[in-house]
């Protein structure tokens, strides 16, 4: 008689391969799903079509919310190991509109983080409520020195770099060129005003001169005509004309009036450097360096256009919120919050060393890139400005200059 034994152990070996590959109960499949957790990450932002000089410098529709996005899918790579799933809720508002209302709708909704690109004003008007309510803000937006100065606040993040920032990080390298005599040309709107102010202030720190100042006053006229070239080669360098002897042109004008028709028409040959010619920014769509190519290959598959400056700061926002969760293993606003704000705290950000929060701000500090259309210049701090605590700290207002009171 044929022995029965091994087709009796094949049965029990498949039924037990069975019992081990066969898909999740319902049971385990809602034990699993509860086990998951969401970290819903918003992005309140006052958007309207932005005019600019040249066609090539009209920001893309989806500029800083790309860089969240491409975030969050970063986040979620890890986060899916520990049971963390992060989404991210978009808000629009107009740059003169009321806040408050889309605010509380996002709060409403649960989300306790919220990137925030809105003016000054806008900002401090949710700061508070949010404050009340254990929401973070991380503002992504608002170059502003006064939201983290005299109106600063405990719970809000600052990932924009100042205006201040931006004028030190230029003034260094202008500096370090020996190149110490400007001339400031700046427009008639209050952020130019601001730049033009934050300027004056690098010129004294470091040792500059600006041998004359001109405004230029926006007549609102039309910015792009079919005269317009021929009208800007025979204004600017009339403008410019009978300057005293300088080295450089600083132009101070954040509102695309006049600035980008600057160089190459003024009536001395001299560089440009401000808010044209040579820009200072937190990113530059052309910075491969430190790791630089990784995180803009990502980007480019995500949204097929290079990285900018405010895709860099809602990216960098969003991957501190992740970060935090990460190593808390924790969703819980109060636990990130203070993770966020331990002195040792610090995250990669492609740009050659960690960047981490003045304590005093929470102001995140950051290296400066300084750029023309084609490509990264120089980066600053530049060589030879030191710093107690931290090179970046020579970059801004420090915190023996500070006038912010954190409660």
């Amino acid at each position: 008689m044929k022995s029965t034994v091994p087709n009796t152990l094949y049965i029990l070996f498949a039924c037990f391969s069975i019992l081990v590959n066969a898909p999740q109960s319902v049971a385990q499949q809602n034990s699993q799903a509860k086990q998951t957790v969401e970290i819903k990450i918003g992005y309140l932002r006052a958007y309207a079509p932005q005019l600019a000089l040249s066609v090539l410098d009209v920001p893309p529709r989806d500029e800083g919310v790309a860089g969240a996005k491409v975030a969050i899918n970063d986040n979620n790579t890890t986060g899916k190991f520990l049971g963390q799933s992060f989404t991210l809720d978009v808000v629009e508002t107009k740059p003169d509109a009321d806040v408050i209302p889309a605010f509380q709708q996002m709060m409403e909704h649960g989300e306790k983080y919220i990137l925030t690109d809105v003016s000054a004003k806008q900002l401090l008007s949710i700061a508070d409520i949010a404050k009340q309510n254990g929401v973070l803000l991380f503002n992504v937006g608002a170059t502003d020195d006064i939201l983290r100065e005299q109106e600063c606040r405990s719970n809000v993040f600052h990932i924009a770099p100042t205006r201040s920032m931006l004028a030190d990080g230029l003034a260094q390298y202008l500096i370090w060129k020996q190149w110490r005599n400007w001339v400031l040309l700046y427009g008639s709107h209050e952020p130019d005003q601001l730049f033009a102010d934050a300027i004056r202030r690098s010129a004294k720190r470091f040792g500059a001169k600006i041998v004359e100042e001109r405004l230029y006053k926006d007549t609102g006229t039309a910015r792009r005509t079919d005269s317009g070239i021929v009208q800007v080669q025979r204004q600017m360098p009339v403008f410019t004309q009978g300057l005293p002897e300088h080295d450089v042109v600083i132009v101070a004008d954040e509102s695309e009036v006049f600035g980008s028709y600057v160089p190459y028409h003024t009536w001395t040959p001299r560089p440009v450097a401000g808010t044209a010619g040579l820009v200072p920014s937190s990113w530059h769509p052309a910075s491969e360096q430190w790791g630089g190519s990784q995180i803009q290959n990502r980007f480019l598959k995500a949204t097929g256009r290079r990285m900018l400056g405010k895709d860099m700061q809602a990216w960098t926002a969003a991957r501190i919120i992740g970060e935090a969760a990460t190593r808390t293993n924790s969703a819980d606003p109060a636990k990130i919050e203070t993770f966020i704000k331990d002195e040792n705290f610090s995250i990669a950000a492609f740009k050659g060393q960690k960047v981490s929060f003045r304590r005093w701000n929470w102001q995140l500090r950051q290296p400066i890139l300084l750029g023309d259309g084609h490509g990264v210049v120089s980066t600053s701090p530049q060589e030879g400005f030191l710093h107690q605590f931290s090179e970046l700290d020579t970059l801004g207002i420090d915190q023996p200059e500070t006038a912010c009171k954190l409660n």
